[in-house]
C-alpha cells in the first residue's frame, strides 16, 4: 500500500493549521539569555517561559512536519519516516489543543505535557536513521550519495531543529527541579570539560569493551579546574561519539597485532573566546575516524591510520558508513536506541550540529597513512543565537 501524504491521512483542519503555523517566524535564544533568565526561576518567570514555548514549539514542530511530508527520492514514504512524521503531528496537536496559559496551575500542567512530548521524540534520531537506511536499500547501488544534497540539507535542518526543541523543553522542565550548585536548568555555569570528557570517555570505553572484549586507554590532559558555562549533556554526546569512533579505529587496527594498542589522547585547552577540543585520529577509513574538540581546546589523538582525501567529503554526510548498520537487525523501532560502536552514519554530522547550536563548529584535517586532527570549537561567550532552520 502506498504511503499517504499528510492531507490524505489527517483531518483538513489539522493540516491547514500545521501549514499556517509552519509559515510563522521562529524566535531564537542564546545560551547566555537562557542562563540569565533561568537564574531566577520565579513563578512569574516560569509562566513567561511556558507562554513562550506554547507559541514557539508549534511553529518549530509544524515546520518539520511539513518537510517530513515532502522529502525527495521517496524518503517521505519510508515507514520509519512516516512514524516520525506522525510523532510530530501528534505533538503539534497536543500543543495546539492546550488552552491559553494564564496561571501557575496551567503552567504546571503544560510542563507535564511538554515533558511527555520530549519522551515521545526520544527515538527520533535512530528512527530517522532507519528511514535513511530504508531509502539506501531502494536506491541504485551505484548512486553517489554526495549527489543527494537535498537529503543532507534536510537532515541538517531537521536534526538542528530537534536539538533546539529538546533544549528549550529540557531547560524549562529542569527549572522546576532543585538545581545542583552552579546549575541553571540544563546549563552548568562552571562546567569542567576535563571532567565531562573523562565521563564520556569511560562510557565509550565500556561500549568498546562490550563489543571487542578490550579497549585502548584514554588519557586526558588539561586543567581540571578550568570551567565555563555550557550544557554538559551536549558536550558529553560530542565527546562520547568522537572517542567511540577513535576507540573503534585503534581497536580494529591493532586487534591482530602483537603491539599494544596505543592510548587515545584528549587535550583540553582554554582560549580567550573559544574552548577548543582537538581530536587527532589515525584511522584506516573514514568510518574509523574520531574527532574531538570543544570550547577552548580539547585535543583527541589516536593511532588509526588517517582518512583518504577522497573520503573527506563524505564524513559529514548521513548516507555513508562502512560499518554494518545495527538497525538492519532490528525489526522493532522502539529498540533502536541501543548504543553501538558504529554503523548509523550520523554520529559525526550530528556532533557538528551540536557544536554549531551555540555558535561553535567542527573542523577536520587529515593525513592519510598517519592520522586525523579534529577541532571542535565552542563559543565561550554564549551570545550566539540559535541557528534556526
Amino acid at each position: 500500500m502506498a504511503a499517504k501524504k499528510m492531507y490524505e491521512s489527517f483531518p483538513k483542519r489539522l493540516v491547514d493549521e500545521v501549514q499556517r503555523w509552519g509559515a510563522m517566524k521562529q524566535t531564537g535564544v542564546s545560551l547566555r539569555y537562557m542562563m540569565e533568565f533561568g537564574s531566577t526561576p520565579t513563578l512569574r518567570n516560569l509562566l513567561i517561559s511556558a507562554q513562550f514555548l506554547h507559541k514557539e514549539l508549534p511553529i518549530r514542530i509544524a515546520r518539520r512536519a511539513i518537510e517530513l511530508d515532502s522529502l525527495p527520492y521517496g524518503l517521505f514514504q519510508k515507514p520509519a519516516v512516516l512514524k516520525v512524521r506522525d510523532w510530530y503531528l501528534d505533538s503539534f496537536r497536543d500543543l495546539r489543543s492546550f488552552s491559553e496559559i494564564k496561571d501557575t496551575s496551567d503552567e504546571l500542567e503544560f510542563t507535564q505535557m511538554i515533558k511527555m512530548i520530549k519522551v515521545r521524540h526520544n527515538n527520533v534520531v535512530p528512527t530517522m536513521a532507519l528511514g535513511v537506511q530504508q531509502l539506501k536499500k531502494s536506491l541504485d547501488p551505484k548512486i553517489d550519495y554526495e549527489d543527494l544534497d537535498e537529503i543532507h540539507q534536510f537532515l541538517d535542518r531537521f536534526y538542528m531543529s530537534r536539538i533546539g526543541i529538546r533544549m528549550l523543553i529540557g531547560q524549562h522542565v529542569a527549572l522546576h527541579d532543585p538545581n545542583p550548585p552552579d546549575c541553571v536548568g540544563y546549563i552548568h555555569t562552571k562546567m569542567s570539560p576535563v571532567e565531562v570528557a573523562r565521563i564520556a570517555s569511560e562510557d565509550a570505553r565500556s561500549i568498546c569493551l562490550r563489543e571487542y572484549g578490550s579497549a585502548p586507554d584514554v588519557n586526558i590532559y588539561g586543567d581540571p579546574n578550568f570551567s565555563f558555562p555550557y550544557v554538559p549533556p551536549h558536550l558529553h554526546l560530542m565527546v562520547f561519539e568522537l572517542v567511540k569512533n577513535s576507540l573503534r579505529a585503534v581497536q580494529e587496527r591493532f586487534m591482530d597485532s602483537d603491539k599494544v594498542a596505543p592510548p587515545i589522547r584528549i587535550i583540553v585547552a582554554d582560549g580567550i573566546e573559544d574552548v577548543t577540543i582537538k581530536a587527532s585520529v589515525l584511522s584506516f577509513d573514514i568510518s574509523h575516524w574520531m574527532p574531538l574538540e570543544i570550547l577552548n581546546m580539547l585535543f583527541v589523538s589516536d593511532e588509526g591510520g588517517g582518512i583518504p582525501r577522497s573520503g573527506l567529503p563524505r564524513i559529514f554526510t548521513y548516507l555513508y558508513s562502512t560499518a554494518k548498520n545495527p538497525l538492519d537487525e532490528q525489526s522493532d523501532l522502539g529498540t533502536a536506541n541501543v548504543a553501538t560502536m558504529a554503523g548509523y552514519g550520523y554520529g559525526l554530522p550530528i556532533s557538528r550540529l551540536y557544536a554549531r547550536y551555540f555558535g561553535g563548529d567542527m573542523q577536520i584535517i587529515s593525513m592519510e597513512g598517519y592520522g586525523t586532527d579534529a577541532y571542535l570549537h565552542l563559543s565561550r561567550l554564549g551570545d550566539s543565537q540559535e541557528p534556526l532552520p
